[in-house]
Formats: C-alpha cells, sequence, structure tokens
C-alpha cells in the first residue's frame, strides 16, 4: 500500500525560489506604476492575519494552513497585469499549486480564495477567500509607502497617515481599528479609496457568521 502524498504547507512554498521570484517581480511592476508595497511584508501578514482569523473561529488546522497558502500567493497575478490581477493570479496559482503536487480539491480551495479578492470582482464564497478578503483589505500601514511626500498620490497619503492600526477578534465582531493624522490626510479620504473594500469586509465578516466593525480616531462608521 502506498504512503499517503505529503502535503504541500505553506513553509516549503515560502522557501520556493521560483514563487519568491514571481512575488518580487509582481511588486517591482507595482511600484514601477506608483502602488503601495505588494512584496513580502504584504503577503505574509495577509498569510499570517488570515490563519489567525480562521484559527480564532476554530477552523480545523488544515484549512488554517490552506488560508495562508492564500495569503502568500494572492498578488502574484500583478506579475502580469495589475488589471484583472485576482484571476491571472489565480490561474498561475493552479499551475504552481499542481505541479508542486497538492490534492486538486485543495487546490480548488486557494484558487478560488485568490480568485475572489479583489473588490472589483469578487465574492467570497468560503471560509478561506472570506479571511484572505479580511486579510488582505485592512492591511493599511504607514510602511507600505514607498515614495517621497512631494510624490503622494491618495492611497500613498491614506496609508501614511495611518499611525495605528490593529485587527481584533472578540464577541463576534472582527474590529479594524485605526487612528488617522487628519493633519497629513483627512478621514475623507480614507473612505474614498477603501468603501468598496470595507465593504467587501462586511460581506466576508458576515459569511464567517462574524459583524465588520470599522472605527477611524475613536468615530464608529460601521
Amino acid at each position: 500500500m502506498s504512503s499517503p502524498q505529503p502535503k504541500v504547507t505553506f513553509e516549503q512554498l515560502k522557501q520556493d525560489p521560483e514563487i519568491r521570484a514571481y512575488i518580487q517581480k509582481a511588486d517591482e511592476t507595482l511600484f514601477a506604476i506608483g502602488y503601495t508595497e505588494h512584496s513580502f511584508a504584504h503577503v505574509v501578514k495577509c498569510a499570517e492575519t488570515a490563519a489567525d482569523i480562521l484559527t480564532h473561529l476554530s477552523f480545523d488546522e488544515r484549512t488554517v494552513e490552506l488560508a495562508k497558502i492564500a495569503g502568500y500567493l494572492h498578488d502574484i497575478g500583478n506579475v502580469i497585469n495589475r488589471k484583472e490581477h485576482a484571476q491571472s493570479g489565480a490561474l498561475m496559482a493552479f499551475h504552481l499549486l499542481s505541479e508542486r503536487g497538492m490534492d486538486p480539491v485543495e487546490v480548488a480551495i486557494v484558487v478560488n480564495a485568490i480568485g475572489n479578492h479583489d473588490e472589483s470582482a469578487s465574492t467570497p464564497t468560503s471560509p478561506v477567500a472570506a479571511a484572505l478578503v479580511l486579510a488582505d483589505k485592512t492591511d493599511v500601514r504607514r510602511s507600505r509607502v514607498r515614495h517621497t511626500p512631494v510624490a503622494f498620490d491618495i492611497h500613498d497619503r491614506v496609508n501614511y497617515a495611518v499611525t495605528e492600526a490593529s485587527l481584533t477578534l472578540r464577541d463576534n465582531k472582527i474590529h479594524l481599528k485605526i487612528e488617522l493624522d487628519d493633519n497629513l490626510c483627512p478621514v475623507a479620504d480614507y473612505f474614498r479609496i477603501f468603501m468598496d473594500r470595507m465593504n467587501l469586509c462586511q460581506v466576508a465578516a458576515a459569511s464567517l457568521g462574524q459583524t465588520f466593525v470599522l472605527t477611524v480616531n475613536g468615530l464608529k462608521f460601521f
């Protein structure tokens, strides 16, 4: 009798030079067109946050691991083009994970999550997809800004103005708390660029049986 095939793990993929190359080149593409940081700091944070959400909600270890894998791979489609990067990234992930021997059912869960993480065309239809949406859309921080203030666009201003951001899970609530220096950026600018993302977070949280709560500078908006 043959032994069970080893599971593909987050740590294996994290050390995989081919995957690392795609993540790095995807981030370089976004930097060239003026986007905030989407490199290893972002994707590892998304992986860990998605895993924390599902762990808190008592999902099994393998589902948590799949959320970490989806978080790590979710932005590789940017190496092709920013437009529809979720869908192209899902196709890339399909080939990468299949080539590494991942079970087809697990591949389907991961690529579905990646293909549904962008607010322009997203429906989180699984716990892994919902956790990825929440992890990705709540990663707002000053360290993601890579341009000098004179070259800031609205995305840079909003991220740079964030002095503190935390995501907590308690009492069936997923709470994003942001402190924003409104001398650098008015709160209205946050909602100009993030309203669709926050609405998607509400949908994702609800699919997990949770309520999404957003407070900015102590004021509750959701």
